[in-house]
């Protein structure tokens, strides 16, 4: 298993399956760091009940391990803010999936190319990419 070689702070998760309305619901901040001495998936919150209750931690924790695949990382949430009917731990898992993927990306561990594919996410030096107009 390799380590994330470089810090990368900032990652932001915003999932918001449907404006103005019901749905899937999930938002979190977090910096990601090479792993400690131990190797695996670390991850620490500082970010109180209220903001973002333990329960949804669960769902972090196993979509950052498939975003992040076989790279080990430190992960401190920073951040959080749960909605009490639209927040479901599959939009945590979808956007902490997609948060591995962005620190593999912001590492320099996977193409940049790959942040086309991320939907939720964003990280300090993101490409702002545009999306194609719909024909009316």
């Amino acid at each position: 298993m390799t380590g994330l070689p470089v810090p990368v702070p900032g990652v932001s998760v915003r999932v918001v399956m449907n404006r103005g309305g019901c749905g899937p619901f999930a938002r979190f901040d977090a910096d990601f760091e090479p792993p400690g001495g131990e190797g695996g998936l670390e991850l620490l919150s500082a970010v109180s009940e209220q903001r973002l209750p333990a329960e949804f931690l669960p769902a972090i924790r196993e979509g950052l391990a498939q975003g992040l695949g076989d790279v080990s990382a430190a992960v401190l949430l920073t951040d959080g803010y749960f909605h009490e009917t639209d927040s479901w731990p599959s939009a945590y898992r979808i956007g902490a999936e997609q948060a591995g993927r962005a620190a593999l990306i912001g590492a320099g561990l996977l193409p940049p190319e790959e942040a086309a594919s991320l939907r939720w996410v964003h990280w300090p030096g993101s490409p702002r990419l545009r999306r194609p107009k719909r024909a009316r």
